[in-house]
């Protein structure tokens, strides 16, 4: 923060905002301000470095949310998680696991698979470029069934999920099947739970830093092609 009218919100504290790349950006409007109140949680004690900021964003967040609300999970339930070296997927898998969860992930190439399994704790997790046939890779990790799918990216993978939930399974679609903004209410259990872990070293978040705001071009269009490992970040300026 360089300055605000809002007494609430002081120079040098740090905001959270979802806008456009840019360096300096005008943006407490009183609509703003009244969301920001909404969302402050006076109880995280971690301070907000630019690691944990990204846990307080929107892919932790939705994560959280549709891992515990819409999922619903029980300890010992087997789940399968999509895009799972993304920035959300990371998060569900870890969360899942300490949930008391088996957890497999499928991501897009060796060293995505190598972060899930050797870094973020996931039981197994395999390569859908490798596979012939999803729903034969699916069985063969969930031989008793699926209780729970996050989704993140459809298509076939969600095809093939389908064929192989339980009975009373439940599927999270992330971007199309829930609202994050459904959930505000829960954002500091969220930010208090997250801190915790986090602060214990429970969790881990992979970040993929580009520096500069000229090359956030060449990272938003790596995005579609699976170049980025973890959450993408454009660092538009040193601290």
């Amino acid at each position: 923060m360089i300055r605000c009218d809002n007494p609430n919100y002081k120079p040098g504290k740090n905001i959270a905002t979802s806008e456009e790349f840019t360096q300096i950006m005008p943006f407490l409007s009183p609509s703003m301000s009244v969301f920001l109140n909404r969302i402050f949680c006076p109880r995280a004690t971690v301070s907000l470095s630019n690691l944990f900021l990204l846990l307080q964003r929107m892919p932790g967040f939705t994560a959280y949310a549709g891992f515990y609300e819409v999922c619903t999970p029980s300890k010992g339930e087997y789940v399968f998680v999509s895009a799972a070296s993304d920035a959300v997927g990371q998060l569900v898998g870890q969360l899942a696991k300490l949930h008391g969860c088996y957890v497999v992930g499928s991501a897009g190439s060796k060293e995505k698979i190598d972060l899930l399994q050797n870094k973020l704790g996931f039981d197994e997790a395999f390569n859908y470029k490798e596979e012939l046939d999803l729903n034969a890779a699916l069985q063969r990790y969930f031989r008793q069934g699926i209780d729970i799918y996050f989704d993140n990216v459809g298509e076939d993978m969600l095809n093939a999920a389908l064929l192989n939930m339980r009975i009373h399974g439940r599927i999270a679609v992330c971007g199309m099947g829930f609202l994050r903004s459904d959930y505000l209410h829960l954002y500091p259990h969220f930010v208090e739970d997250v801190s915790s872990y986090y602060k214990q070293g429970k969790i881990v978040y992979i970040e993929d830093m580009n520096e500069g705001l000229e090359n956030a071009p060449a990272a938003f269009v790596g995005l579609f092609h699976g170049k980025n490992v973890g959450k993408q970040v454009i660092r538009v300026a040193p601290e």
